[in-house]
């Protein structure tokens, strides 16, 4: 018996993961800079500093690395303010669960300001008794408390609860804690489809087919 849902937002509930890789490519756009055709794939694995001073000493830019780092927080900002959108099938599969009763939370390493920002904009802020934030509670998701956290509140125990997840770690994460796991499909963790496969007790190529859902996670 299902009797609670956890959700993560980037890549599961909100088509977001695509401003990560394109940050910079914005940041610099809005400065009027061409940027080089490959900056993604440079920043990609950069901390926000690191990148902010890549930026920086490539571009000739006369702001300092903390003005940078500002602006590249801007740019993510205005993304989640007002252009995120959803993954398909995202709200009606949320709305039918609510409908059946089953009691949400949101888990997310975002930060709250724009999650909360995005979903109220999209209309589905209302379908979260709570959100969690990985900042908030003060560890990542290589670790299972923000899952834990969410049960608690939620009232009900992981064996009961579905954690839906695009990320293989934190899929993985949640499948330790004795969660039941669904993993869905987005097109920056495509590499990890298999092994998602493997981990979750459902995989979802999107959310669309919730009666599809329904009917094998009520087995």
């Amino acid at each position: 018996m299902i009797r609670g849902a956890i959700f993560d937002m980037d890549g599961t509930l909100l088509d977001s993961m695509g401003i990560w890789e394109d940050v910079g490519v914005r940041y610099l756009a809005s400065r009027h800079i061409q940027a080089e055709e490959n900056l993604s794939e440079i920043l990609f694995p950069m901390s926000l500093e690191e990148g902010a001073s890549y930026l920086k000493r490539r571009y000739r830019l006369s702001l300092d690395v903390q003005e940078i780092i500002s602006g590249i927080l801007s740019v993510i900002r205005d993304f989640y303010v007002s252009e995120v959108t959803l993954k398909p099938g995202a709200a009606h599969f949320l709305e039918e669960l609510c409908r059946m009763g089953i009691p949400l939370a949101a888990a997310t390493s975002s930060d709250r300001e724009l999650i909360e920002a995005a979903c109220r904009r999209l209309g589905i802020l209302g379908c979260f008794q709570q959100i969690f934030t990985c900042s908030e509670i003060g560890v990542g998701k290589e670790s299972p408390k923000i899952y834990l956290e969410a049960a608690a509140a939620l009232g009900a125990p992981p064996e009961e609860i579905f954690v839906f997840e695009d990320a293989l770690f934190a899929l993985a994460t949640a499948k330790r804690a004795g969660f039941h796991t669904a993993a869905v499909y987005d097109a920056s963790s495509a590499r990890d489809a298999q092994a998602l496969r493997n981990c979750s007790d459902l995989y979802l190529e999107d959310l669309t087919d919730f009666p599809g859902f329904w009917k094998a996670a009520s087995r």
